[in-house]
């Protein structure tokens, strides 16, 4: 029996479409964003922390933990200089070691080189140790306000339920669509580009969360493919209607590289 091949899919959003889009998320983030410390800098290096910290950790952990470490190791060449061991202690409790391991190694690689300074480029933070696709866009947008896309499992739920509901979006081909299609709404300019990040990792977090969707209150439910399908599946369960809150991880976990 011949296997059956997926035809691939093409997600496209209409320009009029990618731009009410971004206007009702980015005015939604203005009112409803968390104020937390890595928003407050463009410090390569603390946005770095913050994001190995973040990933797979919930933001009310890290935030103790990123003073902490802060404190101790407050620039790339006192991190460099420090001994394994004092690094491992400054993580102790925060779990996923190895995002320790990579970041001592990545302080010790960025500066053995001539500038010693941490690139701005997605292609070339790829290049140091434990950053991937994410962390690369993550740190070239909010470090130094690139044009860069980034997808953790925050946009990626985000962008599926809203554009492309028919996706697989945990499949190679599905993340690589999502990934397109995070490009294909960036703003035209990097400043933009930060908010815009911060604004749809926010949502995710926030409001179009995994268990309950909070779409009674999303700003972008009346464009969303899914909100239908969503509300219908609500009104006949008896289940809590999507505005209603409930207890939320806010972790953040970068997709398998692409």
């Amino acid at each position: 029996m011949a296997t059956r091949r997926l035809v691939p899919i093409d997600v496209t959003v209409a320009p009029e479409a990618a731009t009410a889009f971004r206007r009702r998320l980015h005015r939604w983030y203005k009112q409803h964003s968390r104020d937390l410390p890595w928003r407050q800098t463009r410090d390569p290096y603390r946005i770095l922390v913050s994001e190995l910290m973040l990933q797979q950790t919930q933001v009310s952990r890290v935030l103790e933990f990123y003073r902490r470490f802060l404190h101790r190791f407050p620039d790339l060449p006192t991190l460099a200089d420090a001994r394994p061991k004092s690094v491992r202690e400054a993580w102790e409790g925060l779990g996923y070691y190895a995002r320790a391991r990579n970041l001592h190694a990545l302080a010790k690689q960025v500066t053995s080189t001539p500038d010693g300074v941490i690139p701005s480029e997605p292609a070339a933070l790829r290049s140091l140790p434990g950053v991937g696709a994410y962390t690369a866009g993550a740190v070239a947008s909010f470090a130094y306000e690139k044009r860069a896309a980034l997808v953790d499992t925050n946009v990626a739920r985000v962008l599926h339920r809203v554009f492309a509901p028919q996706l697989r979006p945990k499949s190679g081909p599905g993340l690589k669509q999502l990934w397109r299609l995070a490009e294909q709404l960036l703003p035209r300019t990097g400043k933009s580009t930060w908010t815009h990040n911060q604004a749809l990792m926010e949502l995710g977090a926030l409001v179009c969360t995994a268990r309950v969707p909070r779409c009674g209150i999303c700003p972008v439910s009346a464009a969303c493919a899914t909100f239908p399908q969503l509300q219908a599946g609500e009104t006949n369960s008896g289940a809590p209607t999507a505005s209603t809150p409930r207890k939320r991880t806010n972790t953040r976990r970068a997709p398998k590289s692409v």
